[in-house]
């Protein structure tokens, strides 16, 4: 198979939670833990810093990886969703994995990938570990795919655990409370391994608190630090993420970060990292922003951060995924706003009717449109140069544009 035959296969044949929904959510590590053995543990070839949490766990995840670039360290970085190509999941060093590495790894565990039938994401957490391991990483920055207790990554014994927030988000899968979701988060807290929480929240602090005390880790907030930490990712929900980054940075052991190397990192994310999609301006006049913030609490900063720009017309062009509450995210949308409806082109994308359809009954206006791109167009042929477009509602909306 070719690259483009590899992803496919590994795409279509095994039912994936971005594309599919609950069919693709597995609820133990069995899989993994098999392929681990497999690819003779690469976990334990190489030390990591583990991050969870509802929201921010991305950009946390790359400002650690800039940082540490920054202190001279080759550092592997393992993230999802994509937006353009499937290659930006697995980095060392800003540099993603080269196409042929994908594809001769598939081609090289194939029988044993079909035998066990992985699921998309165990495959691709292996194929990353195994190039970590084989790239001799000093260290590799691991995002958490879904949860934390029972995702794929929880096989690591990190250096230090991060979890940024916790929000309501992929319920079907986590739980209805904030306090459910986060004994599932928490699932990532290791033995005698430093924790970082990113925000302290009074209705999870106590789940945390007792995981910590019973895996004997020393627990820290990084909200309780007043800095604040510039840097080059624009959105006003990037300080939260900041001070996580550096308290993570501050808690991690046998690696030498200076200061300049932390600030040098921050303010250097997206050169190092290649980091998109966050608050990203992608030009002015008219001035248009993307944003992947899809749920409750990431929405409310995005839009709240909105409504601070000066603009004559605001233009949305929004598309939401099918399992999303419309319900608490919509009343959050401003009214005055002109907006596109569209649908993202994955099989789990809500349709452009049904969205026009809700958001009518919050008095959000607009027109529907079959496609991202097409809604995107008719945005920036109404747009004056004194008007705002932004585009978001879902990673996915976002990786149509970008």
């Amino acid at each position: 198979m070719n690259y483009q035959q590899t992803l496919d296969w590994m795409f279509a044949k095994l039912p994936m939670y971005q594309r599919e929904g609950k069919t693709a959510f597995k609820k133990d590590l069995t899989n993994i833990v098999a392929f681990s053995k497999e690819l003779k543990f690469p976990e334990n070839r190489f030390k990591s810093i583990h991050v969870g949490g509802t929201n921010g766990k991305g950009s946390t995840s790359h400002m650690l990886a800039s940082i540490l670039q920054e202190a001279g360290y080759k550092v592997g970085l393992y993230t999802s969703p994509h937006l353009k190509s499937f290659t930006e999941r697995i980095r060392v060093n800003g540099n993603e994995i080269p196409k042929r590495k994908v594809t001769s790894f598939i081609k090289q565990h194939k029988d044993f990938l079909e035998q066990q039938k992985l699921s998309f994401f165990e495959m691709t957490v292996g194929m990353a570990f195994d190039y970590f391991a084989d790239e001799k990483v000093d260290i590799a920055i691991i995002e958490v795919g879904l949860g934390g207790r029972l995702d794929s990554t929880n096989i690591i014994n990190p250096e230090v655990v991060v979890i940024t927030n916790i929000g309501l988000d992929h319920t079907q899968f986590l739980g209805e409370t904030l306090p459910e979701i986060a004994f599932e988060k928490a699932g990532i807290i290791k033995e005698n391994i430093p924790v970082i929480i990113g925000e302290e929240q009074v209705e999870v602090k106590h789940v945390f608190l007792e995981k910590a005390k019973e895996r004997n880790s020393e627990i820290f907030f990084a909200s309780d630090d007043e800095k604040v930490y510039k840097t080059d990712l624009l959105g006003a929900y990037q300080k939260k993420n900041s001070k996580t980054a550096f308290a993570a940075i501050k808690q991690l052991k046998g690696f030498q970060v200076s200061d300049k190397n932390i600030s040098e990192g921050f303010l250097a994310v997206v050169e190092n990292t290649t980091l998109k999609g966050r608050w990203q301006i992608l030009q002015e006049n008219p001035k248009v922003i993307c944003d992947t913030a899809h749920n409750k609490e990431g929405l409310n900063i995005v839009l709240n951060q909105l409504k601070k720009e000066k603009y004559k017309k605001l233009h949305i062009v929004l598309g939401v995924v099918s399992d999303k509450k419309l319900e608490e995210v919509l009343p959050l949308f401003p009214k005055e706003a002109i907006y596109y409806f569209c649908k993202p082109n994955i099989p789990r994308g809500m349709s452009e009717q049904i969205l026009y359809e809700k958001a009518f009954v919050f008095d959000l206006k607009g027109k529907k449109y079959s496609s991202v791109k097409k809604a995107y167009k008719q945005a920036l042929g109404n747009a004056n140069q004194q008007d705002i477009i932004y585009v978001g509602g879902s990673t996915f909306v976002v990786a149509e544009i970008i």
